[in-house]
């Protein structure tokens, strides 16, 4: 079978946690092809998740490189069996694949994500409207076709996960995303509506950062933490305007879960942010 030429985010993910395996050992590359007898070109195409791997040859991989963390293993085995086509999949080709790929790492999550956004309300918890207004902002402009695709494609996104009853969010917002007015005055009154709404289901949580703390407790990015099956599989999502980056390096995480931290103490309650975004939509 030929290599994969567009590995899902799933594939390559596995393939990096490959590579973190060998790397913590003396290992290179050429040196673990000849203990398992393959072509050296099979390593790398394991490692960017170009090719697949069996369980069988996972466990030889770890077994070689000494890797006694049965968890992880355990977690990447169950990896090399997933063989389903996401709902996505359906949207590839009408979309942007950047679309795709900030879906399947919420279906890679395994447990609870975090959100901390200063500069709009996360895409999970947007309305169509409200989603039709932000992309009605790109330049250069979008044709109706686009913008109706995107936002069907995140009200699905949307309407998915928040029927899982596996995933939690813990979103966290800058009081300025409650007043940018995305698609005007109307769509964000109810858009800030469904939030309230969204804000009293038992798997969400959202807390306001408000315009009264002095300092900004985190980066000015729209930043996703979610929580993998062991620790080692978290992932750290950046959006940006040219589609999400994702980070996965045991330091990097460590410093946003640090960075998490130093957000929640700064936001309001969840009842006073509820109370802060329904007084909000009131004076609009």
């Amino acid at each position: 079978m030929p290599p994969r030429r567009h590995p899902s985010f799933r594939q390559r993910r596995l393939g990096a946690e490959l590579r973190k395996i060998r790397e913590a050992t003396t290992l290179s590359g050429p040196q673990l092809a000849r203990i398992l007898d393959i072509d050296v070109s099979q390593i790398s195409q394991m490692e960017s998740g170009r090719i697949g791997i069996s369980r069988q040859r996972l466990r030889a991989i770890t077994n070689a490189c000494q890797c006694l963390n049965e968890p992880l293993i355990d977690a990447l085995g169950n990896m090399t069996q997933d063989r389903t086509k996401g709902w996505w999949e359906e949207y590839r080709g009408l979309i942007p694949s950047t679309f795709l790929e900030s879906a399947e790492h919420e279906d890679f999550a395994a447990g609870t994500i975090k959100i901390w956004t200063s500069l709009f309300l996360p895409g999970l918890l947007q309305t169509g409207d409200y989603a039709k207004g932000m992309f009605n902002r790109f330049i250069p402009q979008l044709t109706v076709h686009e913008i109706d695709l995107r936002a069907a494609f995140r009200t699905q996104r949307r309407n998915l996960f928040l029927r899982d009853p596996r995933k939690k969010l813990e979103i966290y917002l800058h009081e300025s995303c409650l007043i940018t007015r995305y698609g005007g005055t109307d769509v964000l009154r109810q858009q800030l509506g469904c939030l309230v709404d969204d804000s009293l289901r038992e798997t969400i949580s959202i807390r306001v950062i408000p315009f009264s703390v002095d300092t900004q407790p985190g980066p000015i990015e729209s930043v996703i933490y979610s929580f993998g099956e062991v620790p080692e599989l978290d992932t750290t999502e950046m959006e940006s305007s040219r589609g999400p980056f994702f980070i996965d390096a045991p330091g990097e995480l460590a410093a946003y879960r640090a960075i998490f931290g130093r957000i929640e103490k700064h936001a309001l309650t969840e009842d006073e942010s509820r109370d802060l975004i329904s007084r909000t939509a009131r004076n609009l």
